[in-house]
C-alpha cells in the first residue's frame, strides 16, 4: 500500500511525489488526463525554484532545456524606452536570472526522474471523491475503462489544479475575485528583438507582452485588450502582427499560432492548506494572475515545503506536529502573491488614459537617475524571484545564537562569485542535496563538543546529517568534515567557535547556538525524533 496518494501530475504533484520518493516514501500518482500535457501554461522558472531543482538534482537538466532571461524591456512609438536588468546584488543566488522553459519540458524532466525511482504516473485515473478519519484517507478512483477503485492511504496530496476535486471534497472555498480577461498565443515571429529579455510593447490600442520560448523564434504573446478568440489562427496572427508592427515602428512577421487561449484572471485562495490527513498545494490552494509568472513557481515551492516534512513524519524522523508548519509557512505566501500579482496585472495592462504622456516622462527620468533605476530593478527581482521569502515567523525558526550572521528562517545562500572563490560554499551546495536536515558544527578539537555531536549521530543520524566545519577529520568525532577555508561559511551564517547551525532540508536556517547538551532540545523543538544512525550507502 502506498503511503501517499498524489492527485495531479503537473509540476506541483510531480515535485511532491519525487521528493517523497527520494526520501524512501511509497507514492502513487494519478491524473485524470489521458496523458502528459502538450501545451504549456507556465513558462517562467525563477531563481528560488532553480535552487530547489538543484537540491533535487535536476538543475542541470532543466537549465539545458531553457532560455535564460535577465531583462525586461518596455517599448512605445517605435523605440525601446527602457530595459530593466537583473537586480540580484542584495539577493545572493547561484541563479541570478529567470529561465524560460516550456512547462511540458519541466514536467518531462520531473516525470523521468520520478520513473527513475520506480514510480510511473497513472494517466486516465480520476479521483472522484474521498473520505478520511483519524488514521487514513479513502479515495475513489475512476479509470479510463470505467472501472471504479477504492484506494486507502495514510495521506493524500491534492495537486489537481484550479478546479481541484480534493479542495471541493474537503469543503475548502476559494475566496477572492475575477479581474480581467487576456488572450495568449504561442507563435513563431520575426521581430528582431533580443531573446534574453521579456518585451512589454505599449501602443494606442493596448499592450502586448512578449515572452521568449527556448525554441528559436518562438514567443508567447499576451494581449490585454483584444481578447476575442477567432477560430482562424491566421486572424489571431494578423492582429498581433498589426499591433506589434505599429508599436515597434517596423514590420513584423507573425506565423499562425500553435496554441491560443482566452482566460479570465482569477485572484483567489483558500484559508487553510491542510484538513486532517489531506493537503492541497499549488493552484488547488491559490490561483492568481500570470502577470509575474508566479503560479508554477509557488506551487513547486509549496510541494517542496510539504514533501520533506511529510516524509520525515512518515519515516518516523519527526512528530506529526511538524506538518502544522506547512500551513503556517505557505499560506502567507499565497496572500502576498494576491497583492503583488494584482499590481503586476494592472501595470502590464496599463489602461490609464494619461499613460501615453506619463510613461515616456517617467521612464526617461529613470534612465537618467541610475541609482533610482537600480532600486526599481531590485524591487522587481525581490518580488519575482522568490529569494526574499523567509520563514522567520515559523515555529521551526528557533534560537539565533549571538545574533550575528544569518537569522533563523532565512535561506542559507551564496552567489556564483562566492561559489567560485570559496570551496566551502561548493561543499555546502553538495551537502544540501542530501534530503536530510544538516547540522554544521565548529567542533575544533573539543572532546565535549565532539561527544555531543556523536550523540546526535547516534540519535538522529537517519534524519540529520552532521558535518564539522574543518579542513580535516576531527579525531574525537565521527562526523564528516565540511571544508571551509577562510571561514566563509562560518562567517556568513554566523557560527561561533564551538557553535552549530541547524539547516532544514529546504536550505532555510532553523537555529544556531552552542554545541552543548541543550542541542538535543533544539532538535526536539523543531519536531525531530531520535532514530538510529544511517548507513553511508543509504544517503
Amino acid at each position: 500500500m502506498p503511503d501517499v496518494l498524489v492527485a495531479g501530475a503537473g509540476p506541483v504533484g510531480l515535485t511532491a511525489a519525487l521528493e517523497l520518493t527520494r526520501r524512501g516514501v511509497r507514492v502513487r500518482v494519478v491524473d485524470r488526463a489521458d496523458g502528459p500535457a502538450v501545451t504549456s501554461r507556465a513558462t517562467a522558472t525563477h531563481a528560488r525554484t532553480l535552487e530547489i531543482y538543484e537540491q533535487m538534482g535536476l538543475a542541470g537538466e532543466i537549465l539545458g532545456r531553457g532560455q535564460r532571461v535577465d531583462g525586461f524591456t518596455m517599448h512605445r512609438n517605435g523605440r525601446a524606452m527602457i530595459r530593466f536588468g537583473s537586480g540580484y546584488d542584495h539577493l545572493p543566488t547561484r541563479y541570478p536570472f529567470t529561465l524560460q522553459i516550456d512547462q511540458v519540458l519541466t514536467e518531462e524532466v520531473l516525470r523521468t526522474a520520478l520513473a527513475g525511482h520506480g514510480v510511473e504516473v497513472e494517466w486516465g485515473v480520476e479521483l472522484t471523491r474521498l473520505e478520511q478519519d483519524a488514521n487514513e484517507v479513502t479515495g475513489w478512483l475512476r479509470h479510463a475503462s470505467g472501472r471504479e477503485e477504492r484506494c486507502v492511504v495514510p495521506w493524500l496530496i491534492g495537486a489537481d489544479g484550479g478546479h481541484s476535486t480534493v479542495r471541493r471534497a474537503l469543503g475548502l472555498k476559494l475566496a477572492g475575485e475575477s479581474t480581467e480577461t487576456w488572450l495568449i498565443a504561442d507563435a513563431v515571429l520575426d521581430a528582431d528583438l533580443p531573446r534574453d529579455s521579456l518585451h512589454w510593447i505599449h501602443g494606442d490600442d493596448g499592450t502586448v507582452l512578449m515572452v521568449p520560448f527556448p525554441a528559436p523564434g518562438k514567443w508567447r504573446l499576451v494581449d490585454t485588450a483584444d481578447t476575442a478568440q477567432s477560430a482562424d489562427p491566421r486572424q489571431v496572427a494578423e492582429r498581433f502582427r498589426a499591433k506589434i508592427t505599429r508599436a515597434l515602428g517596423r514590420e513584423v512577421r507573425v506565423e499562425p499560432p500553435t496554441w491560443v487561449s482566452v482566460f479570465t484572471i482569477q485572484q483567489r485562495m483558500i484559508d487553510r492548506m491542510r484538513e486532517g490527513r489531506c493537503f492541497v498545494a499549488g493552484d488547488a490552494a491559490h490561483v492568481h494572475s500570470p502577470a509575474s509568472g508566479q503560479g508554477m513557481n509557488t506551487g513547486v515551492q509549496d510541494a517542496y515545503n510539504l514533501a520533506w516534512k511529510l516524509a520525515d513524519v512518515i519515516r518516523g524522523h519527526a512528530s506529526e506536529e511538524l506538518l502544522d508548519s506547512y500551513q503556517h509557512e505557505r499560506a502567507p505566501v499565497g496572500e502576498t502573491l494576491l497583492r503583488t500579482t494584482r499590481t503586476a496585472t494592472a501595470l502590464i495592462a496599463l489602461r490609464n488614459a494619461v499613460a501615453p504622456v506619463a510613461l515616456p516622462l517617467g521612464l526617461g527620468f529613470l534612465n537618467l537617475v541610475k541609482p533610482l533605476k537600480r532600486r526599481v530593478e531590485r524591487k522587481i527581482m525581490t518580488t519575482m524571484s522568490g529569494l526574499a521569502l523567509d520563514y522567520a515567523g515559523s515555529p521551526l525558526s528557533l534560537a539565533a545564537g549571538d545574533g550575528t550572521g544569518l537569522r533563523p528562517g532565512h535561506r542559507v545562500a551564496w552567489s556564483e562569485r562566492e561559489a567560485a572563490a570559496h570551496p566551502g560554499w561548493r561543499a555546502l551546495g553538495a551537502e544540501l542535496t542530501d534530503p536530510r536536515w544538516t547540522l554544521l558544527a565548529d567542533a575544533g578539537q573539543d572532546s565535549a563538543v565532539a561527544a555531543v555531536l556523536d550523540d546526535v549521530i547516534d540519535g538522529h543520524g537517519v534524519g540529520v546529517s552532521v558535518r564539522t566545519l574543518s579542513a580535516a577529520p576531527v579525531p574525537v568525532c565521527r562526523a564528516k568534515p565540511l571544508t571551509d577555508p577562510g571561514r566563509a561559511v562560518r562567517t556568513t551564517v554566523g557560527i561561533p567557535a564551538g557553535g552549530f547551525a541547524l539547516i532544514r532540508p529546504d536550505g532555510h536556517l532553523a537555529a544556531k547556538g552552542s554545541v552543548t547538551a541543550e542541542l538535543t532540545t533544539v532538535l526536539r523543538d523543531v519536531g525531530l525524533r531520535q532514530a538510529k544512525a544511517i548507513r553511508t550507502e543509504e544517503v
